[in-house]
């Protein structure tokens, strides 16, 4: 059915659903003083459920014919055990195996009443179960009662972080006769629960108590009874019904008191407690058993009969953490009808007073109203303002041309000369020349004739003032003026005060101490967020051995406050709000307190909870996962050890090729012609190190290195590092290098392509501002390499050169010029990272092959190899030099991703810019974990992933609207495979901006919920909403990681400092 068509069979169907849904308990079974449980079930039960069943298998039949729904996703698990490993003893969480959320925030909340979990968990079926059941009931409610026990012995004692309740959902569903993909209603499905488990404990308590009243322990533990005292067409009566949740409408109240007061009130009453016969009908409740655990269930659906479906009421509902019942139980009664009309006289005289109030504060005849003291204190500056007036051509200049600007006004005469002259003389036509010729001024009437038409009157105030008023009369009506206002101050004040004084009467009217003996804490809140047809469900449950609010959202169980509850629950706040209210009797601590050890006095926790036969059932599980785990571990070193080979049997490979091509190479094409070729480097260093030098002694040489190392970090050189960018390489070196420095440089220094010769491989390796600054460090040692030799170069070279990293490292740069993008030694020493692993990096660089051009590169070259295979292996930890280089290429890959996504983003490709955002903030929040300067900044990166997810949501949003089939399909397809699996990681870190923006992107979709739609567009939404609001923080099935582009050092530099200027120019509010 389209929107807007009238209301049909189908509708009433629908609406006799949801009147179900929201009335089932508004009509309880009246139950005498003697009924029993099994006295009130049967029959009622049978007819009840009989007429449920027909109208859900109408309202499901028409379901299936107008909405064909597809199979809702299914949250996949994590493939490594080790992230489903339960950590400690936090809560378990329950996974959601297709809009299941329902059921997973009811069975938390009944879960942790400890009292129910010790009631399931000692359950045993009646003996008779081995028979065959006797009716239905039996047959459906005995497996479910088992596979519950089962799902909470699993909450109690297993290794997983979540576990599976699909077994006892299929039941249900299977109950249900729905769909798979139908959103089951929160009270809907706890009706049905509790009458389940009421029914099998029924069975066991009618086998164990044979002759005998049996007990229903849930009868006991989640329904009371109210006296319902009324009129009935001047006839009293007096009824006591049974009840167990008990519905509240919220539409038109402020706060659970209002709603209660206004559910224990049907009808006129004033008829009840008078004692004249009247007409009138109504009635009163009064509780005369509270249950131990009171529900409350709130109406938040209503039917829109216009437009043919439920909506959702959003109203701002409050409610106290601790409630007293006191005013609502039959033994209050007279003292509350008592305060009952007391709280009415006064909200009559407290009416009457915001009436007086409102006349002060919205003062006026017309439909602009003021505060009556605000408009006195207008009159006062008016009366007391002094006129000043403007010449309509005073500010003209008579010699200005026509299209010319005007003069200079002269300033205005004096108040005293103003109230001497004549009204057209103070009008400042005297301050004009007196003797100005007539025929300019003829002249300049028809030249100025547009601008003069539109000037202000001669003699019209520059701004309102009394015309004429002595100053006995200012004085007297300043006078008047004060002392009028200051009255209605002092009115409004004491009204006002009067207000707050009488708000506060009413407050305080339940305070004493005789009505708050019936105390209720708020022990759980069930949450429902987003529409009428589509929703999540979540619960807040009060722990009250850690003393602190749990938030339970389906496998995510965490921390949660007071604070938070209140936002997510009071309702008028995005589009989540309370659904159900879960009190505990505060006087019967049972209820949440721990089981004790009858032998040992001891708590008994955990396992020790547990029967025999579910104690075996955790345990298997438990051997299960932790194979699972084993299995994983052994899979996961296989694959690093085969992985380990891999890399060993390639650099064997690689190490075989060098050595054959070096053999037959010919000399290098960029090399001078008295350079030797590479095959002489590895036969030089055995004669540099037979050398009378330092050499022969390695501990001094490596005291010697470390010594240049750490002076270098205290000295300033003469030149600065921009200099030194930019000093000439020394003679000896060839220009051609600067030559092929200008070729644009595709492949990274580290990658040889198959095209590629060595000779090229070296200009690019040369190319890298690593390798730019080793050379130039060696060309300005050259000096020192004439008069002292190789080593003392060496000494001063990479002296040089780590000074001029160090001075990089401790520059404030601007973001877009990062050093640690161009050298790893910058990032090293910003990262703090061991002495060894920077000595031996720059050592590394300073042994570069591609250093062999000519005799001195070559001979300091040959140095720092020496000095490199005279670090012995531990004083260098291997596993740890090879941490902080990986570390560093993911900072390079992080900087790919963040460059590319932000460089797509630009261009408005957002679909594929998406995904590099997606993953350069991960990566990077990897690194952020480690330390401040091991990534980019994470708010920036969060700022553009968020506002890509908001773009996409906008152009898919627009293409729905559109309505055309390709159209509607491309929208939803963006939203489902990109925008839908992103949102969990905007909730998981609840970020304000990223909350807000969820928020913004669900809001768009659920305001077509009001609109009239075509009925495909109808059923595509209705498939895809429940999806768009579940929110779990669980990480679904992601998307592999997008495929890196290769950027040379250069390239990749240059890549990020122009997108990064680009994004400077965007003001700071607009990111």
């Amino acid at each position: 059915m389209t929107h807007g068509e009238e209301p049909g069979p189908e509708t009433h169907k629908d609406s006799a659903v949801l009147t179900y849904l929201e009335g089932l308990l508004m009509h309880p079974v009246v139950a005498g003083p003697g009924a029993t449980a099994s006295g009130r079930s049967e029959a009622a039960h049978s007819n009840q459920e009989q007429a449920i069943s027909r109208v859900l298998e109408a309202s499901i039949a028409e379901n299936k014919a107008s909405l064909k729904r597809t199979h809702t996703e299914v949250w996949s698990d994590s493939p490594n055990p080790h992230d489903r490993k339960r950590i400690d003893n936090c809560p378990v969480g329950l996974k959601n195996v297709g809009n299941t959320c329902w059921f997973s925030a009811v069975i938390q909340s009944l879960f942790n009443l400890l009292e129910f979990q010790r009631l399931v968990l000692n359950y045993s079926p009646p003996a008779r179960v081995h028979d065959l059941p006797r009716n239905q009931k039996e047959h459906r409610n005995l497996p479910f009662m088992q596979e519950l026990r089962n799902l909470f012995s699993l909450m109690v004692g297993s290794k997983r972080k979540y576990v599976d309740p699909s077994r006892a959902v299929e039941i249900l569903k299977d109950a249900f006769k729905s769909s798979e993909s139908q959103q089951q209603d929160v009270s809907e499905f706890t009706h049905k629960l509790l009458d389940w488990l009421e029914d099998a404990f029924q069975m066991k308590a009618e086998e164990d108590r044979e002759g005998e009243k049996p007990k229903n322990p849930m009868v006991e533990l989640f329904y009371g009874r109210f006296l319902a005292v009324g009129v009935h067409e001047g006839k009293k009566f007096e009824n006591t019904e049974m009840f167990g949740q008990y519905p509240l409408q919220v539409n038109g109240f402020k706060d659970l008191h209002e709603c209660l007061e206004a559910a224990m009130i049907e009808g006129e009453i004033e008829s009840l407690h008078s004692a004249e016969n009247s007409a009138r009908s109504g009635q009163e409740h009064w509780f005369t058993e509270l249950p131990p655990v009171l529900t409350f269930e709130l109406s938040r659906f209503e039917f829109n009969q216009a437009l043919g479906r439920p909506e959702k009421i959003h109203n701002k509902l409050e409610f106290p953490s601790m409630l007293y019942m006191d005013r609502y139980m039959d033994r209050n009664r007279e003292i509350t009808r008592i305060k009952r009309e007391e709280i009415r006289r006064l909200k009559e005289h407290l009416t009457l007073l915001q009436q007086r109030l409102e006349r002060y504060l919205s003062y006026g005849s017309g439909p602009k109203r003021f505060p009556l003291a605000d408009v006195l204190q207008y009159a006062m500056e008016f009366a007391s303002s002094k006129p000043v007036c403007t010449s309509p051509v005073e500010d003209i200049d008579t010699s200005a041309p026509p299209g010319g600007t005007t003069g200079q006004q002269l300033p205005p005469p004096s108040s005293a000369e103003q109230d001497s002259l004549p009204p057209l003389e103070s009008s400042g036509l005297a301050s004009g020349p007196a003797t100005a010729p007539s025929a300019a001024q003829q002249q300049r009437v028809p030249i100025h004739k547009p601008f003069t038409q539109s000037r202000l009157p001669p003699d019209l105030p520059m701004h309102p003032a009394p015309r004429h008023i002595t100053e006995e009369e200012l004085r007297v009506l300043e006078g008047c003026l004060h002392r009028w206002r200051s009255e209605v101050e002092n009115d409004t004040r004491d009204l006002q005060g009067s207000i707050t004084r009488i708000h506060r009467t009413i407050e305080l009217m339940y305070s004493d101490k005789s009505m708050m003996q019936v105390p209720y804490r708020l022990h759980a809140v069930l949450v429902h967020e987003g529409q009428a047809n589509a929703g999540h469900y979540w619960a807040y449950i009060y722990d009250p051995h850690q003393r602190c609010w749990m938030k339970y959202n389906d496998i995510s169980v965490t921390k949660s406050s007071w604070e938070e509850l209140v936002r997510d629950s009071f309702g008028g706040y995005r589009n989540a709000s309370a659904y159900c209210l879960m009190y505990i009797n505060d006087k019967k601590p049972f209820l949440t307190e721990e089981e004790f050890d009858k032998e040992t006095g001891q708590i008994l926790s955990g396992m020790d909870k547990l029967p025999p036969d579910l104690k075996q059932y955790v345990k298997e599980d438990n051997e299960q996962f932790d194979k699972e785990i084993e299995e994983w571990d052994i899979m996961q070193a296989r694959k690093a050890q085969q992985e380990k080979l891999a890399l060993a049997a390639a650099a064997a490979a690689a190490s075989a090729a060098s050595s054959t091509s070096t053999s037959s190479s010919s000399p290098q094409p960029m090399s001078i012609e008295s350079s030797p070729p590479d095959n002489a480097v590895p036969q030089q260093d055995p004669e540099y190190m037979e050398q009378p030098s330092p050499t022969n002694d390695s501990k001094h040489l490596q005291e010697d290195t470390e010594r240049a190392i750490s002076r270098a970090a205290a000295e300033q050189e003469e030149r600065s590092p921009e200099a030194l960018l930019n000093a000439s390489l020394p003679p000896p070196i060839s220009p051609e290098p600067e030559v092929q420095m200008n070729t644009p440089v595709t492949p990274p220094p580290d990658l040889v392509t198959e095209d590629e010769s060595p000779g090229q491989r070296t200009v690019e390796a040369m190319m890298t501002p690593d390798m730019q600054g080793v050379i130039m460090a060696i060309g300005k040692s050259s000096s020192v390499y004439e008069k002292n030799g190789p080593e003392a170069a060496f000494f001063k070279a990479i002296k040089m050169e780590y000074g001029r990293l160090l001075r990089f490292a401790q520059e404030d740069t601007p973001v877009e010029n990062d050093y640690r993008l161009q050298h790893i030694i910058v990032y090293f020493i910003q990262n703090q990272a061991p002495k060894k692993i920077l000595e031996r990096t720059l050592l590394t660089q300073f042994a570069d092959r591609n250093l062999a051009f000519d005799e001195r590169c070559k001979s300091i070259m040959n140095v720092a190899r020496a000095k490199l295979d005279l670090i012995k292996p531990e004083e260098v930890n291997m596993d740890e030099y090879e941490i902080w280089h990986q570390d560093y290429r993911n900072f390079r890959e992080t900087t790919i991703l963040m460059v590319t996504g932000l460089e797509l983003f630009q261009k408005t490709n957002y679909v594929e810019a998406l995904m590099y955002l997606i993953y350069a903030y991960q990566y990077n929040k990897e690194l952020l974990l480690k330390g401040l300067y091991r990534g980019h900044d994470e708010e920036l990166l969060g700022h553009y992933r968020r506002e890509c997810l908001l773009k996409l949501n906008e152009q898919a949003a627009a293409m729905f609207e559109s309505g055309e089939e390709p159209e509607v399909t491309t929208g939803l397809g963006i939203m489902n495979e990109l925008v839908v699996p992103c949102i969990p990681l905007l909730l998981v870190h609840d970020a304000e901006r990223d909350l807000l923006a969820v928020e913004d992107m669900r809001n768009r979709w659920c305001s077509y919920l009001g609109q009239e739609m075509e009925s495909n567009l109808q059923e595509k939404l209705t498939d895809f909403l429940p999806k768009l609001l579940d929110c779990s923080t669980e990480i679904k099935s992601f998307h592999d990681p997008p495929k890196l582009p290769t950027y040379s050092t250069l390239e990749l530099c240059e890549r990020f400092s122009r997108i990064m200027a680009a994004l400077g120019r965007v003001p700071t509010e607009g990111r």
